[in-house]
């Protein structure tokens, strides 16, 4: 190292100290640059680093070994601060300035020092703001021999520049600033709290604050107020104050303690602002949060908040208390025909008449859609005489909701209402429960016929526990192989065979059988039926594989119930093509059944599933035709080949005109569109006769065959009890 001592030496053209040598004083210079608290670092003329002290070494984290020898400017100087100086020197000195050492020392030509701040980046990587000034050195000839940078860590000072930066910023902010001394005199104020308050800095400087006060808040307010600003140094909250003007306005106000070096209390700062927006806000957030915007009825949410309420309230005082589900019959209907807006007013008009009816601490409540709420509390200590007070709220409420309703023009619309009750008494029942047993009940309203009243009793309950345990055996039905495929045959008019319809039937653990009446609608609320309907596709399809190489069953076809559910389900046309491809069937053996009410919603999809599936071969049966919607736009729109007569219609086809009628016409409307028709529910020869003499082609029922097992249909194959037809039947 003290082979770089000579070029730092300052030596004169001959001069000496008296009585010391140059080595002597070269030492002397060394000892003061190795103690300086500065950071120091010489180069050569090239910038090569030749020395640095060790507040340099301990500023960079760099041992000497390290910098020592390589260029300066590649160490610990940022590559893009380098350029961007060396573009602005470029610029200044019109001269092209190299990025790179040449940076340091371009302005030493015209000035002895350059100094500016730069940022030094530590050996771990940190990086440190420093104000670096960099001299050249000459020798005792005044030939250039290097250059010497001395660097000061300036973090501090710019923390204290960004301190009072951001402060001069907060007190421009757009809160309200007040600052005032221990005394609490106002000793100044920012523009804010001129445009907040009405008054100006010179109006407030050496007021007290409570200049501000409305009168709102007691003294026990401030006094909690200042007792926690005591305690903790600060204190936040919602206040209300006045403006000069006289108008009060809610603000939220922060006060702080600011205290010197000994801790002295010298300060308080307070900040505030006016809320009234953010209040307005809030009461309309709290509206659509817990309010109907329609109606302005309490919504579901607030009703379940009022009905906790209650039964809390309920348990304590032990009066029963009810719940009255209330939906409007035919509402639908009104709305599909009069239109959504004639709709609205008709449901803003019976929210009006139920808070008419009820008591005040009642609750009337929209459910959502055209479905309402009542809650009834304190309806005395015994369940009889509760019920009869919440029965006669509800046929009150029943007989203001069937008055009539002028919502369009000058035009009276009649509207019945079904309601179902549910009592509760504290807890004796959960939430859920109580709006499910209530739902039960309204359901039971409009099973007997609309327009009535129903309480929920014991008997729905069981009715309940039993369709809550059949749900739970229907969910493992599938994976303890309890669902078995039935088919009932379809035959033409010779009473021969043409093919079969799969029904599905389940047999319990214990061998009983399960109507198809019971548990195809639950599982087609619970979503079940997607996988029971692939699972039936998939076995049907095995069947058929299996019937291709029986000669007596090779031409024949099976027909199979698809549900609206299963049918819009994204991959449905993908589920048949894979279950065809798994057994290797010809697709026109698969004939699927939908029913009139898949074909209502999203036409488009529909028919393109169709056919997409007609293309490979798969045929289409309309199932229950009659019993829907029944129209001869959608049968020429969608690729059916066949209608099925619902079994309604032929039960009575030789005792009453009216069904004749209309099964004729469906038998004529089918043989006009070129569509086969299947009459299902065949069980006397005068119904069989009737359909031959009208040209129906295809027959089902209990007079031609009953619905049996796969193994018993094929068995009346093979005993000739059952004749196929010759070639394969035209649909």
């Amino acid at each position: 190292m003290n082979d770089m001592l000579p070029i730092l030496c300052v030596r004169a053209s001959h001069e000496v100290l008296p009585g010391k040598t140059l080595p002597e004083l070269c030492e002397i210079q060394h000892a003061v640059l190795e103690s300086a608290g500065r950071s120091i670092i010489a180069t050569d003329v090239n910038g090569t680093v030749i020395y640095l002290n060790r507040a340099a070494q301990h500023l960079l984290g760099y041992s000497w070994d390290e910098v020592v020898g390589h260029q300066v400017a590649a160490i610990f100087h940022l590559e893009d601060e380098v350029r961007e100086r060396a573009q602005l020197l470029s610029a200044e000195l019109q001269s092209d300035i190299a990025p790179g050492f040449e940076v340091f020392v371009a302005r030493l030509a015209r000035a002895g020092c350059d100094e500016n701040d730069w940022t030094y980046v530590r050996k771990d990587g940190s990086r440190l703001p420093v104000t670096l000034s960099v001299s050249a050195l000459h020798d005792g000839r005044g030939q250039l021999i290097g250059y010497v940078g001395v660097a000061s860590d300036i973090s501090d000072r710019q923390r204290r520049e960004q301190d009072l930066q951001i402060a001069a910023l907060a007190f421009d902010s757009q809160a309200a600033i007040m600052v005032t001394d221990a005394e609490q005199r106002i000793l100044r104020v920012n523009p804010a709290f001129t445009t907040l308050t009405g008054y100006t800095a010179e109006e407030a400087v050496g007021r007290i604050p409570s200049m501000l006060k409305s009168g709102r808040q007691d003294a026990d307010f401030y006094r909690k107020m200042w007792l926690s600003l005591s305690t903790t140094g600060h204190w936040q909250g919602e206040i209300w104050n006045r403006r000069k003007c006289g108008g009060i306005y809610p603000e939220w106000l922060t006060i702080s303690e600011v205290r010197d070096e000994c801790g002295r209390l010298t300060h308080y700062v307070s900040t505030f602002s006016d809320i009234t927006d953010l209040k307005l806000a809030e009461s309309e957030i709290h509206s659509l949060a817990f309010y109907d915007p329609l109606t302005a009825l309490p919504n579901r949410r607030l009703l379940l908040n009022r009905l906790g309420q209650a039964r809390v309230t309920s348990k304590r005082s032990q009066q029963f208390g009810a719940l009255l589900i209330i939906d409007l019959d035919h509402f639908k209907k009104l709305n599909d025909t009069l239109g959504h807006d004639i709709g609205d007013r008709l449901l803003i008009e019976v929210a009006r008449r139920l808070k008419h009816c009820v008591r005040e601490g009642d609750t009337a409540a929209r459910q959502g859609g055209d479905e309402f709420i009542v809650m009834l509390e304190n309806l005395g200590l015994e369940a009889a005489g509760a019920a009869v007070q919440a029965e006669a709220v509800a046929e009150k409420l029943r007989l203001e909701l069937n008055k009539p309703y002028v919502v369009a023009g000058d035009v009276e619309n009649f509207h019945s209402a079904s309601i179902g009750i549910s009592l509760f008494c504290g807890h004796d029942k959960t939430t859920e429960a109580l709006l499910k047993q209530a739902d039960i009940a309204l359901y039971k309203a409009k099973d007997a016929g609309r327009n009535m009243i129903r309480f929920f009793d014991n008997e729905m309950q069981t009715a309940l526990d039993a369709r809550a345990q059949l749900e739970s055996q229907l969910h493992q039905a599938l994976t303890r192989n309890e669902l078995l495929l039935y088919v009932q045959p379809q035959l033409d008019p010779q009473r021969r065979l043409v093919g079969a319809e799969a029904l599905l039937r389940w047999r319990m653990p214990d061998g009983k059988m399960v109507p198809p009446g019971d548990f195809i609608p639950l599982a087609e609320e619970t979503g079940l039926i997607v996988a029971i309907g692939n699972w039936v596709l998939d076995t049907a399809c095995a069947r058929l594989k299996c019937w291709a190489d029986n000669p007596l069953a090779a031409d024949l076809y099976i027909a199979v119930n698809v549900s609206a559910r299963q049918f819009r389900q994204p991959d449905f046309v993908e589920q048949v093509c894979l279950a065809l491809a798994k057994h290797e069937v010809d697709p026109a053996c698969l004939k699927l059944e939908l029913t009139e009410s898949l074909l209502l919603d999203h036409v488009d999809g529909v028919v393109a599933k169709m056919q997409a599936l007609r293309r490979i071969g798969v045929r289409f049966s309309l199932d229950d035709f009659g019993t829907g919607y029944a129209s001869l736009s959608y049968l020429k729109r969608f690729p059916f080949e066949q209608l099925k007569v619902d079994r309604s219609f032929i039960r009575d086809i030789a005792v009453d005109p009216d069904d004749a009628a209309i099964v004729r016409a469906i038998i004529a409307m089918g043989n006009a569109l070129r569509l086969s028709v299947v009459a299902e529910g065949v069980e006397t020869e005068a119904q069989l006769d009737y359909l031959l003499l009208h040209g129906c082609t295809r027959f089902q029922g209990f007079l031609l065959g009953r619905p049996v097992s796969f193994a018993d249909f094929e068995h009346s194959l093979q005993t000739g009890a059952l004749v196929p037809a010759a070639g394969r039947a035209a649909d």
